[in-house]
Parts: C-alpha cells; structure tokens; sequence
C-alpha cells in the first residue's frame, strides 16, 4: 500500500470494479490504481471456487451457474474490506455481462462503479501469450468476448481504451471517476 491518504475518488462512489475480458489487465491495472489513490484491490480470481478454475484450466467456459456464486461472494467481499480505515476498495472481476455486474452490486449492497478495460481481441490476445502462470488459456478469449456485454450509458460504468502504458490508462481511469 502507498502511503497515500486513501479518499473516495468520487462521492458516489466507494466501490470500483475494474472488468474487461480475460487478458485486458484487470489486476495490473487495478494493483496501480489501488496504488495510486491509496486502497486495497481485491482480485476477483481468488474468489473462484476451485471447481471453477478446474474448469477453466480445461478450457472449458463457464456457465452463468457457475458464475453466480462466485459474483455474489466478490460483490459481498468489496462490501467487507470498506472500513474506516479504508473508504474505498477497488477490485478486479470479469463482470461481463449486465446481470453479472447487477449481482455484485446486489451482492455489495451499494453502488459500484464499474470501469471497463477496452482493448481489441488482438491486443489482449497477444497480451495473454505473453503472460505466464494464469489458469485462463488463450482459447478462452472468443467464449469470453462472445459473452461481453459493454457497458452501456444507462449504467454506473466508465470505458478506458488499454492501447497505453499502464500509468497512462491509471492516470485516465482517475480523471473520469473524479469528474464524477
């Protein structure tokens, strides 16, 4: 953890839910905008049962029954790790679909801002190979862009574009939530 003073970036807002696709960069970027404005970042991966990443070891995708466990827990978890010593929580989870960010809402209790990591399938495929270690295979990547559902105007969301460094898209991530 910085030593920065840990503030809402936004009064609406206490938390912030990074999601895209596997390979976008949820956790890097997440990991430093925790940094940047002094939180914690919870990664929505280590709340997967392990059947969950069994399967996607396989290269099998997941099923919404699979997910909705899952989503509720991480939605649940955010909710747990505010305090007063800690006023905000950024996590990182796939939330691809309307429903699934609806269900971590649900699941927190109050309102999360989501922001969308935007990147073509061919910049974040070529991220993913690059990549070592994780369970989620390359050959996932089509089942996970068929099932994304972008973020709409209607919803508490903002996009980034993940064709930068990552100081750069922390940097514009900051200055859309705090002209919220």
């Amino acid at each position: 953890m910085s030593m920065v003073e840990s503030q809402p970036a936004s009064k609406a807002f206490r938390l912030y839910v990074i999601m895209g696709v596997a390979g976008c960069g949820k956790t890097t970027i997440g990991e430093a905008l925790a940094c940047a404005m002094g939180s914690v970042f919870l990664d929505g991966d280590t709340f997967h049962p392990a059947a969950n990443v069994e399967k996607m070891s396989r290269g099998d995708p997941l099923t919404d029954e699979d997910r909705w466990p899952w989503l509720e827990i991480f939605g649940g978890e955010m909710a747990k790790a505010l305090g007063d010593d800690q006023p905000m929580v950024i996590g990182g989870c796939s939330s691809l679909k309307k429903a699934y960010r609806q269900c971590i809402t649900k699941a927190a209790g109050e309102p999360v801002l989501f922001i969308y990591l935007d990147g073509s399938r061919e910049l974040i495929s070529s991220r993913m190979a690059a990549r070592e270690g994780h369970f989620m295979p390359t050959s996932l990547l089509d089942s996970q862009f068929a099932t994304l559902e972008i973020p709409r105007r209607d919803e508490a969301a903002v996009s980034v574009d993940i064709d930068a460094t990552t100081d750069v898209i922390v940097a514009r991530i900051q200055q859309q939530i705090s002209a919220l």
